[in-house]
């Protein structure tokens, strides 16, 4: 059995700002390996380990700079006594690639290489969303995909897998070859072996992949600039007697707004009028059961339509509600009937946009989502953006998305420049519009291709993604808070009309689901105030919390790094603090 573990290097978090090449971010010389490309690297050793004859074979596409990061992971990749080896793939040619570009030099290598039985990727990356490359590449290679595998295990050609999505649980089975994205909980990285052989490294140039185009020149992406995203917190420790501190904090949150009542739908913007199907179009991906984020993408829809006398047009698998998707903005409504799986989906979407011609493409950035557009993105050879917070548009058609870089330390402008611009939108990060009247709605119906070649066995939702997206208030908890003592912070949350978060270390001991996970490799959110009890505040969390109005941080260490990252910090055992601070924050909402 073949093997090959695709990885990519990344910049630490504190690294200088990266230099822009085009159609990316240059990476720092200091370098490390995506921590769930990691996974892939130790799950392709474990199982080919398993099977007794298989072969490991680790691809990067980076700077010469990665050779010796890659060097090491090979190193205890050997020490599984699995046999395996490392390309490197590097050439200035390679430079400014998008995840397109990026996606097709990786085919180009593994079909040189004669093709692999399975092909590892990370699910994403900490520095940039390039959740789009795995799907893009199953496309390129026209095998199928599997998103964030959890619990993997080999049956003769078949794998069984069990995903772990957004907010919940996909059991699939899929017969190989196949490629498959990791989650970081699917197994423990390897560590290096002192021991171990140093490796040798081939490294491979264009010329070898053939003419191409590569790099910046086969990227429809573009990056317009980079800023950083600076957050000054006050960073002040309060201090006294506990119902002292809790007393200080609340007028102190009070007078810079953060208790404020969330906006209402009286207070919103409405939705754009109907424009009927004139001008150019832009299509909505709208995924089954999303609600709020179908609402957001097709409100934004309708804004860049009614900008430049366009239409907008959700795309749906579910039977079309016309009435409802007209009232959040579509013009049209199109059925795509036959399968609701990501791989036939994004084949549909492809098909739609060569016969449509629209100008734009907006998708959920979700598991689902993501390889639906990227897909059909990689059939298009078209420009994507994922991951974007923020979409506009200027007098002449071109989109300008701004998406976070860097563990959000850094905000990226981004445009394409293919005819059809392809963009996911992360959950939340659009404003909810209120309705308006649908008038008449355009229904039709397209069929889809059901290729078949993933079998969903099961399927569960154990949370609800778009809570702590469009959450004002969240109060995230770390391992100083026991499982057992949540209940305890029911009148906090009851009182602030918060939703709860976690750190990682809480998700790993299964304490709350995955999508309640804040942080680096988790969710960023951007809530009025977030409320951190017992989280010591190391920067893989706090990255998460950046986009926060007010940060209150309560910690019985007065020097946890928490603090640094706060702007009021309550010095005290979580456990005087909370009900005193629930019992203040209802007094204080009683004389509002």
């Amino acid at each position: 059995m073949r093997i090959a573990a695709v990885v990519k290097p990344v910049a630490p978090l504190d690294a200088a700002s990266p230099e822009l090449e085009g159609g990316g971010l240059a990476p720092s010389r200091a370098l490390t390996l995506n921590p769930f490309c990691l996974r892939a690297v130790a799950q392709a050793c474990e199982l080919a380990a398993a099977v007794g004859d298989g072969t490991v074979t680790v691809l990067c596409l980076g700077p010469p700079s990665a050779a010796d990061t890659l060097r090491d992971t090979l190193t205890w990749a050997r020490a599984t006594a699995v046999a395996c080896d490392a390309v490197l793939l590097s050439d200035p040619a390679f430079e400014g690639s998008d995840t397109l570009a990026t996606a097709r030099t990786l085919a180009a290598a593994i079909e040189a290489a004669g093709g692999y039985d399975l092909v590892l990727t990370g699910r994403s990356a900490v520095d940039v969303d390039t959740g789009q490359v795995g799907p893009q590449l199953a496309e390129l290679l026209g095998l199928p995909f599997a998103a964030g595998a959890r619990f993997l295990s080999l049956r003769r050609d078949t794998l069984r897998i069990r995903c772990e999505h957004d907010d919940g649980w996909v059991q699939l089975d899929v017969e190989l070859p196949a490629v498959v994205s990791c989650a970081e909980r699917l197994i423990d990285p390897g560590q290096s072996s002192p021991s171990a052989s140093r490796p040798t490294l081939r490294t491979v140039d264009a010329a070898a992949l053939g003419p191409g185009p590569w790099g910046q020149t086969a990227s429809a992406v573009r990056v317009e600039a980079v800023a950083h995203r600076i957050v000054l917190r006050r960073r002040t420790r309060l201090e006294g007697p506990v119902h002292a501190q809790v007393g200080q904090a609340v007028e102190a949150l009070r007078e810079c707004g953060a208790l404020d009542a969330g906006p209402t739908t009286d207070g919103q913007e409405a939705v754009p009028p109907a424009q009927g199907e004139r001008g150019e179009a832009v299509g909505v991906v709208v995924e089954p059961t999303r609600i709020q984020t179908s609402r957001q993408l097709l409100a934004t829809a309708a804004q860049l339509a009614v900008a430049l006398d366009w239409h907008a047009v959700a795309l749906t698998v579910e039977a079309p509600d016309a009435e409802t998707l007209g009232s959040w903005g579509a013009d049209a409504v199109v059925q795509l009937e036959g399968s609701a799986l990501a791989e036939d989906v994004g084949g549909a979407l492809a098909e739609w946009v060569r016969v449509t011609s629209p100008r734009v493409v907006l998708g959920p950035s979700t598991m689902w989502g993501r390889e639906v557009v990227a897909r059909a993105a990689a059939r298009l050879d078209a420009g994507l953006i994922g991951g974007a917070t923020d979409v506009t548009i200027d007098s002449t058609g071109r989109l300008r998305v701004h998406q976070p870089v860097l563990g959000g330390q850094q905000l990226a402008v981004l445009t394409t420049t293919s005819a059809v611009q392809l963009v996911t939108v992360r959950p939340g990060a659009l404003a909810t519009h209120a309705a308006r009247a649908s008038g008449r709605v355009e229904t039709r119906s397209m069929g889809v291709d059901a290729r078949s070649r993933v079998r969903i066995r099961s399927e569960v939702r154990d949370d609800d993604l778009e809570a702590l997206a469009n959450a004002p208030v969240v109060v995230g908890v770390g391992l100083g808070v026991p499982r057992s003592s949540y209940p305890a912070l029911g009148p906090l949350l009851a009182a602030l009309g918060a939703q709860l978060g976690a750190t990682r270390p809480v998700v790993d001991r299964g304490w709350l689901p995955h999508a309640r996970q804040i942080g680096l490799t988790g969710r960023a959110i951007a809530p009025r105030l977030y409320v951190a009890i017992g989280v010591a505040g190391r920067p893989a969390h706090m990255v998460g919390v950046s986009g926060a109005e007010t940060v209150l941080a309560i910690h019985d260490v007065p020097d946890a790094p928490v603090f640094d990252g706060a702007d009021l910090g309550i010095v005290a055992d979580w456990r005087d603090v909370v009900p005193r601070l629930a019992a203040a924050l209802g007094a204080e909402a009683a004389q509002a």
